[in-house]
């Protein structure tokens, strides 16, 4: 009985840092203009993140063009509005955060 008490903690434990890393990341997306222009849940300027996930979910090595993407900024993949640039002004680390994110949703 102690051992199952032990693991439902550890898991529920798991859990809030999951969910406390969503948080930040998001932050951190508000925090550097992303949410300007996308939502997790509708298109706005660019694409829903949700709809990011999808699109690339089961792709291989998809983060790291998307981190690459993002600070290099781009267009023709979601429509003809281009997305700038993301680099300098945000960190190499805050956009592959970010990214972590969006394709975890």
């Amino acid at each position: 009985m102690k051992a199952l008490l032990l693991t439902i903690a550890a898991t529920g434990a798991l859990v809030l840092a999951g969910q406390a890393s969503a948080d930040d990341a998001k932050a951190l997306a508000q925090k550097s203009g992303c949410l300007a222009c996308h939502s997790v849940e509708t298109k706005i300027l660019g694409p829903a993140y949700k709809d990011v996930a999808a699109k690339y979910k089961g792709h291989a090595d998809i983060e790291a063009k998307l981190v690459d993407k993002v600070k290099k900024g781009g267009s023709g993949v979601w429509g003809p509005i281009p997305m700038p640039a993301n680099s300098p002004q945000v960190k190499d680390e805050d956009i592959k955060t970010i990214v972590h994110w969006v394709l975890s949703l």
